[in-house]
């Protein structure tokens, strides 16, 4: 399977280039040309299958350009330090509902089921197309990436990690997170401005052919931890697969049996992959995408009027405090019958005027796709509280808007099929946050949350109290093109 850009179809490239590459010089992204299948057959096969040995599967079918790599030894590899051994439990929480916990590795958030790998597929695509030279890894984050990037990478060869984040718009727990990351190959650095201040100059910086020029003269080149990279993407996939299998393999669902997926969303990379897994088969039924009161997502699928130019609002959601949706790029090239032309207009339109408006009939495909619904802070903590009471399970801030999505989206339709609830982070990680929706009382710890549940902290949580930060570098936007030059050492 090769990849094209979904801004210029002539390129054609291998899964190890687009993962190695990030981000097409065109600015497009990499998608795959063709897509594999699975059936009914394969979902009972998988069904009898560890995660690894599933998520393997999906590599498969996906990576090309991998020779000599043995995906099921990669994917024990990436899934050995999970704290559960099915490493994405399912939880079924009353008639039809079930979240699937992405949340059970090293950083407590869903960012590490796809950035556990990234690391082998990327070191291992470097290793074949460009043996001896460094990879520089940028990462903007909205909360969750930058610290599974930065776990992910920490002291692996031939890599240097340098992660963004905005200042004031992640949780104390992911700010001291990626402040306290250990590793000699990483730096991490608090940007005044928001998430897509940050992504926007990692997207600059990765098409500086100027820049680039300067990285090869010192043996460097640059790639990205961002969903933007398909090396991200697959791994998603792959949660989503086993997730299906899980529920043939419990009896929750009969083999072939439809259900909807509903999924916090601000980057469009987590509900892109369910899309994806339908694609190659996973019986999928309605895409329910949950935003915050960030809700570009949902204003865009309702009206087919895509426009960032909007307040932008800081909430008890942060990772989802989102207005450049990037990964939507891909979803708009295949919605137009992989139409790069049109793919290209639609992002310079967004680009010059900051917004775009698809055709009527895209629209109605989106529509049939995908119901969106979003949830201010007042009914996320509502929601929170309401899950605790009722089914005595404790979910956090993102999950939490997607479990009222869920709900708003059964009473409108009626809609009863089962669900998959994908929950994106432990609760711990905004401990604040839930605390206050549990009591109505500000500032609460992981220890006081902790104590008034009865639910424990997990361990990598748990192992931050009384860590020291070590990067506390913040800088403004203009200037960190050459913070990145000055730690690259030139």
């Amino acid at each position: 399977m090769n990849y094209t850009s979904t801004r210029a179809n002539k390129i054609s490239v291998s899964a190890a280039d687009a993962v190695l590459k990030g981000l097409v010089d065109d600015g497009g992204l990499f998608v795959p040309e063709s897509l594999p299948r699975l059936d009914k057959a394969d979902f009972a096969r998988l069904s009898g299958l560890q995660y690894a040995l599933r998520a393997a599967e999906v590599f498969r079918l996906f990576l090309s350009g991998y020779e000599g790599v043995n995906f099921d030894t990669l994917g024990k590899n990436a899934y050995d330090n999970f704290d559960v051994s099915d490493v994405a439990e399912i939880k079924r929480i009353g008639a039809g509902a079930y979240f699937l916990e992405l949340w059970h590795g090293p950083t407590a958030a869903f960012k590490d089921m796809a950035l556990q790998a990234l690391p082998l597929l990327l070191t291992a695509a470097a290793d074949k197309l460009y043996p001896g030279r460094k990879t520089v890894i940028l990462t903007a984050t909205s909360g969750d990436t930058g610290k599974a990037a930065l776990e992910g990478f920490k002291d692996v060869a031939g890599t240097e990690v340098i992660v963004f984040y905005p200042e004031d718009g992640v949780s104390p727990t992911q700010k001291l997170q990626m402040q306290s990351q250990e590793g000699d190959n990483l730096y991490v650095v608090g940007v005044k401005g928001n998430f897509d201040d940050c992504q926007t100059t990692v997207k600059t910086l990765l098409n500086d052919k100027h820049f680039e020029a300067e990285l090869a003269e010192h043996n460097l080149f640059f790639s990205s931890a961002n969903s933007i990279n398909v090396g991200r993407l697959i791994p998603q996939i792959a949660y989503y697969v086993s997730a299906y299998c899980d529920l043939v393999r419990d009896g929750e669902i009969n083999n072939g049996e439809k259900v909807n997926v509903c999924v916090p969303t601000g980057n469009f990379g987590n509900i892109l992959a369910a899309y994806y897994a339908r694609k190659i088969g996973v019986p999928f039924g309605k895409l329910l995408c949950a935003s915050n009161r960030n809700k570009v997502l949902t204003d865009f699928i309702e009206t087919g009027v895509y426009d960032k130019r909007r307040d932008f609002f800081v909430t008890n959601s942060p990772s989802m405090d989102i207005l450049i949706s990037s990964n939507l790029e891909r979803l708009i090239y295949h919605l137009y019958g992989n139409d790069d032309k049109m793919t290209y207009a639609l992002m310079n339109e967004l680009n010059d005027s900051g917004r775009y408006r698809v055709s009527e009939d895209v629209r109605g495909k989106l529509q049939s796709l995908i119901y969106a619904g979003s949830r201010n802070d007042e009914e996320t903590k509502e929601h929170i509280k309401h899950v605790w009471e009722k089914h005595h399970y404790l979910i956090d801030t993102h999950t939490a808007v997607a479990f009222g999505v869920y709900k708003q989206y059964k009473q409108e339709t009626g809609d009863l099929t089962k669900t998959i609830i994908a929950s994106t982070a432990s609760p711990y990680k905004f401990a604040d946050s839930v605390y206050n929706a549990l009591t109505g009382k500000d500032n609460g710890t992981s220890e006081d949350l902790e104590q008034f549940t009865g639910v424990p902290i997990p361990e990598p949580l748990a192992a931050l109290k009384g860590k020291q930060p070590r990067f506390t570098r913040v800088a403004e936007v203009a200037d960190l093109k050459a913070i990145v030059a000055e730690y690259l050492g030139f």
